[in-house]
Formats: structure tokens, C-alpha cells, sequence
């Protein structure tokens, strides 16, 4: 059996302030934007990978949820604790430094951590945990 990580989601609260972070500040291509407004659906991914992207949603944009779910969500993505994601670079310190040149709030700067990863993270405009390891 083969299978590949196509496309993972993250929400956001503010789709022109995370295209800004994943396109100017990462790096990484659009690949596509429609909707309108805050009900904007933008798919993102790093350069020289097309089948790898990152689906920026708007929140419990699913018709199924409940106004009750919908305030948890906000809730949760106002704390930082909805949505995160595991990127990885071959320069974590050169990296780093271009994240943070991005007035990006940093949660870890570089640390080696006890399990054998050098690692560091930011939150991106909505919130979301954002995890940058060091390819070895």
C-alpha cells in the first residue's frame, strides 16, 4: 500500500493575515484562494512540493456544528491550543531568525530537546502552534 500526506488543515481567523504569514514570511506558494471575506478557503504549500499543501479554513465552517462547538473552537484558537503543525528545515537557526524578522510571536526559540530533536516554535496569526524541527 502507498500513501501520502496530501493535505492537512489549519483554520484561521483572519485569512489576509495568514496568507501574509505562510506566503511572505515561510515562503510558501498559493495554490489556490476562493471565497470571500473572512469565508475564505487558501491552500498553501512549500515550493518544489506540489503534493504536500496546508488547507488555511475558516473555523467550524461545517454545517454540522453546533453554535456551542462553534464558541469552543474561538475559544480554543484564542488560547493557541486548536491547531498545530510539525514543519521541518535543513537550518533551523537561518530559519529562526527569518520567522522571527517576521514579527511573528515566537513560543521556543532553537532548544535541543531531551528526545533527541532541535526544535523551535511560533503561533501564526490565528493562533495556531507552529513547530519548526531541525532535519538531521
Amino acid at each position: 500500500m502507498e500513501i501520502t500526506i496530501h493535505t492537512t488543515s489549519l483554520p484561521h481567523d483572519d485569512p489576509d493575515a495568514s496568507l501574509a504569514f505562510y506566503r511572505d514570511v515561510l515562503g510558501f506558494e498559493v495554490r489556490s484562494d476562493v471565497g470571500q471575506g473572512r469565508a475564505r478557503w487558501i491552500t498553501v504549500g512549500p515550493a518544489g512540493q506540489p503534493g504536500t499543501s496546508i488547507l488555511l479554513a475558516p473555523p467550524a465552517s461545517d454545517p454540522g456544528i453546533t453554535e456551542d462547538e462553534r464558541r469552543t473552537i474561538t475559544e480554543m484558537m484564542a488560547k493557541g491550543t486548536y491547531g498545530w503543525i510539525l514543519l521541518a528545515t535543513p537550518d533551523l537557526d537561518a530559519t529562526f531568525e527569518k520567522v522571527q524578522a517576521g514579527d511573528t510571536e515566537v513560543v521556543q526559540e532553537p532548544t535541543e530537546q531531551p528526545y533527541g530533536v532541535r526544535d523551535c516554535a511560533f503561533r501564526d496569526p490565528a493562533g495556531n502552534l507552529v513547530r519548526i524541527q531541525e532535519l538531521r
